[in-house]
């Protein structure tokens, strides 16, 4: 009796360290694509700083462009009201179409170009825009690493009985791979 109860005990503490490990790997990698989110976050922010500086310093220049400056506005109130991870990747796609119109625009302008504010300004957003890069890409790494964590035997059960759930990549807008067209 002595030796099936000690086996049982045993099962039942091999079961729970199982349980524990399962669950705290799971809370790890939650938080780990929580924090990496306020990475990305933290870029929009820097990014959504510099495009009113740009604009303000475009603006005399570019009068008749008023719809991408529009649309820029409008695509950043729609991110500042986002309260889910999808809904504000939608409306920071819409901040990259608006500002791709806006980049290939300045680009135009070859007096602007040369304007020394707004040839800063633009350095400013590349290196903006390509740190929003890396910590998209991050994200998205460890996003997949906790959605195989939460489909692999036997974290897959205990994952769905405590509610975790798969989390959504980062994926780029349709079409984004073809360059904006700017009519002048």
């Amino acid at each position: 009796m002595n030796k099936l109860l000690l086996g049982i005990i045993g099962v039942v503490v091999i079961f729970g360290a199982m349980f524990f490990d399962a669950y705290n790997k799971l809370v790890t990698k939650s938080t780990a694509v929580d924090g990496q989110w306020a990475q990305v976050e933290t870029q929009y922010q820097r990014r959504f700083d510099l495009i009113p500086n740009l604009v303000a310093s475009t603006k005399g220049f570019l009068e008749q462009e008023q719809e991408v400056f529009g649309a820029i506005a409008e695509a950043r109130t729609r991110y500042n009201d986002a309260r889910t991870v999808e809904e504000k990747v939608e409306s920071a796609n819409q901040v990259e179409s608006a500002l791709g119109r806006l980049l290939v625009i300045v680009e135009n302008y070859p007096n602007l170009k040369s304007n020394e504010t707004v040839a800063k300004l633009m350095d400013e957003l590349s290196g903006t825009e390509n740190r929003i890069s890396v910590e998209r890409r991050r994200f998205n790494e460890l996003v997949q690493g906790y959605n195989l964590t939460i489909k692999r035997i036997p974290t897959n059960i205990l994952a769905g009985i405590l509610g975790f759930k798969e989390r959504p990549y980062f994926e780029a807008v349709t079409g984004a791979e073809t360059p904006p067209k700017v009519e002048l």
